[in-house]
């Protein structure tokens, strides 16, 4: 096991350890554990950012000191969609003062990494030619920032879903209060909207960088299509909200869907449609 490996796996644990704290504390009440949560939290956050940037140097010593960003394969995919989570997440915590919604998105973040510990190759391999671009890097943050933004929007969708409108409304005092239905209704929104723009961008740079890997801007493979399923599912979103005034149940009900669009443009077209992009199988 390499040391980035090492410092990953313990990165699960870590963020395991965190959704155990915040489930305890939302679940009791208690100020004490949720403050322990917030700070596991960030540890894991920084061990999984370790993780990334040592891999990325030991990729240099794998490639005869050409190194490259770890986003070119579904391990480090999944390492960095979990970054991904757990960041937004601490940013949404920090910003409304809340960690209920920890309860979801700490589990999201330790499932990320635990399917790429468990489930796929760990190994430091050189890049076939398609991924020697520097558009990878563009191509694979913004794809996955808006991924991120989405699972939480689905954590926050879920929480308001599965909350009677009594306990969307108690505890307004603490941290661990549950917050309000407009609140919760205004989060989705705006994780959609967030996560929506940089979809968009991911798909924009995936079409340049195709164009320059196999001459083309789209080839409508099954993950471009997929990914275009997906932004139509947030459109559609992000309009009946502005346009139409769709509040509440309507929207968390999108805000899911979108979700479980997103889960199969990146697992269920890797593994079962084939397709030119390699991290479900080399292409």
């Amino acid at each position: 096991m390499t040391y980035n490996s090492l410092i990953l796996s313990i990165a699960t644990f870590v963020y395991g350890l965190a959704a155990v704290f915040y489930i305890f504390a939302m679940v009791f009440r208690k100020e004490t554990p949720g403050w322990i949560a917030t700070w596991i939290m960030l540890t894991a956050w920084l061990g999984n950012t370790a993780g990334i940037l040592l891999r990325w140097v030991e990729s240099y010593y794998v490639s005869g000191g050409q190194g490259y960003a770890p986003f070119s394969n579904m391990y480090e995919s999944m390492v960095f969609f979990g970054w991904t989570i757990a960041g937004i997440y601490l940013f949404v915590e920090y910003r409304y003062r809340n960690r209920t919604i920890g309860a979801l998105a700490a589990p999201l973040a330790c499932l990320a990494l635990a399917y790429a510990a468990l489930g796929e190759d760990k190994t430091i391999q050189p890049l076939i030619p398609a991924l020697q671009s520097n558009w990878l890097i563009a191509h694979v943050i913004t794809c996955f920032l808006g991924y991120a933004a989405f699972a939480v929007a689905f954590a926050v969708s879920i929480m308001y879903l599965s909350t009677s409108s009594s306990d969307l409304h108690r505890d307004r005092e603490t941290t661990l209060r549950i917050p309000s239905a407009e609140v919760l209704d205004e989060l989705t929104h705006q994780l959609g909207m967030f996560g929506f723009l940089f979809l968009t961008a991911g798909i924009i740079t995936g079409a340049v960088w195709a164009k320059q890997a196999w001459t083309r801007y789209w080839s409508w493979d099954p993950k471009e299509t997929w990914s275009l399923i997906t932004w139509l599912i947030y459109a559609a979103l992000l309009h009946f909200r502005m346009m139409r005034g769709w509040r509440g149940k309507r929207i968390a009900l999108l805000s899911i869907i979108g979700f479980l669009a997103v889960l199969f443009t990146y697992f269920g077209v890797n593994y079962w449609l084939a397709g030119l992009h390699s991290y479900g199988s080399p292409s």
